[in-house]
């Protein structure tokens, strides 16, 4: 009897998956319930398992694109296949003890070996030994000392142009070959293109800067990190800081938290955060759900959730799908300052950029504080200028100010006087 291995659907809308990978090898014994290959959407990356015991004929060899409901592999449940040898129990091999060697033993060896690198003549040796100097104290001497232009021309005149051309290129990723490979878009990648170049088609995007003295929330961070780590076990990050600041913005400026569809406006109630992850298949977004009520312990949490499962390609397309607004973070990698592009249908995106100790004035006085660049691309067809700079400048705030993130946004002094 033969049972058939057919792609399941990964959601609505999606008619087509690319074979990522087989987990098996064609032949091979699989079991009941056993994941034996993953499929790539342009959503997800989905795993597979197999509905019975038996020998695996493989039908799409990876990279191959299929539809959905397509057989791709077969199960021989009548047939015993090849067994794999990763689960298999393999007698450890045999290492040969190390050879016990005295003191006197470990000197002279390494003797022997600088004597094989540096020759030395009988009157320096003799000169060497009567003040107690040693080979090793020689080498080590002149590793110190700085090769000016006369050593080096002594060099080429005494070694007969040998070894000149080695370690021309001083790069170890180039070896002077002139070849090329094509390598096939995965259905992740193919999907991202399309909606780049649609957001740039489709929107009228425009970004705006400001710049944030990241030192109260550096001071906090250092503060109370431990204790934060021991309470939830956790680390406190900067991204739950700008998560929340966002969330608390979003109160004021709810255009910001709006999307167009057709020609309608959706304004929503809750604030759901796509985290922008670089993940090893391209970049994806899982959502924090209502992120305006949670604590930055729980955004925390929820992120290094979300980014484990990112990397090991667990994400679920539930866990991708919605999102209100988009905060990515290109200070991880070094970046200065950037645009960041839209994330469909979302009207706005938050960039984060790295942190640079720069001179600013403070009071009237030149001070040196850790600075943040941040830029937010908007649609300008629902946010005007007023609402994209007023809603940067109150995150501004608030990263600044961080206890206004306990007061909605407001200043703590305001909410005492009630003004």
């Amino acid at each position: 009897m033969k049972v058939e291995i057919i792609v399941p659907s990964p959601g609505e809308s999606i008619t087509e998956v690319q074979i990522a990978g087989w987990l098996v090898a064609n032949g091979e014994q699989v079991e009941e319930n056993q994941d034996v290959v993953e499929v790539d959407s342009d959503k997800a990356t989905l795993s597979v398992a197999s509905q019975a015991s038996g020998k695996i004929q493989i039908l799409v060899e990876e990279g191959e694109t299929v539809e959905i409901n397509t057989v791709i592999a077969l199960i021989d449940t009548e047939e015993k296949g090849v067994v794999s040898e990763k689960g298999a129990n393999k007698e450890p091999e045999k290492t040969e003890e190390p050879k016990q060697e005295s003191p006197d033993d470990t000197v002279e060896d390494k003797k022997n070996q600088v004597n094989e690198e540096l020759i030395v003549s009988p009157l320096a040796r003799k000169l060497m030994k009567s003040s107690n100097i040693s080979e090793s104290d020689i080498i080590d001497f002149f590793k110190q000392q700085r090769i000016g232009k006369k050593d080096i021309e002594y060099y080429i005149e005494n070694n007969d142009g040998k070894n000149l051309t080695k370690n021309t290129n001083t790069s170890t990723s180039w070896n002077g070959v002139r070849d090329s490979k094509n390598t096939k878009m995965s259905m992740l990648r193919k999907k991202l293109s399309q909606r780049l170049v649609s957001v740039k088609n489709e929107t009228a995007m425009l970004t705006t800067f400001n710049e944030v003295n990241m030192t109260p929330i550096m001071s906090i961070r250092k503060k109370y990190k431990e204790p934060f780590i021991k309470q939830h076990d956790v680390n406190l990050g900067f991204m739950s800081f700008f998560t929340k600041a966002v969330t608390e913005a979003m109160a004021s400026f709810p255009q910001v938290n709006s999307q167009i569809n057709n020609d309608e406006i959706i304004s929503f109630d809750y604030v759901d955060i796509s985290i922008a992850i670089s993940a090893p298949k391209g970049l994806v977004v899982p959502v924090l759900r209502n992120a305006e009520m949670m604590s930055l312990a729980q955004i925390e949490q929820e992120i290094k959730k979300l980014a484990i499962k990112a990397r090991d390609n667990k994400l679920t397309l539930d866990e991708m799908t919605g999102g209100t607004f988009t905060i990515t973070n290109g200070g991880v990698f070094g970046s200065m300052m950037s645009t960041p592009i839209l994330n469909p249908p979302q009207s706005a995106i938050l960039g984060m950029h790295n942190i640079v100790e720069r001179p600013i004035a403070v009071n009237g006085k030149v001070e040196i504080h850790p600075m943040m660049y941040i830029a937010m691309s908007y649609d300008h067809r629902i946010i005007d200028g007023r609402e994209s700079v007023g809603f940067l400048v109150k995150v501004k705030e608030m990263l600044e100010n961080p206890e206004k993130m306990l007061f909605g946004s407001k200043d703590p002094i305001e909410v005492l006087l009630g003004i």
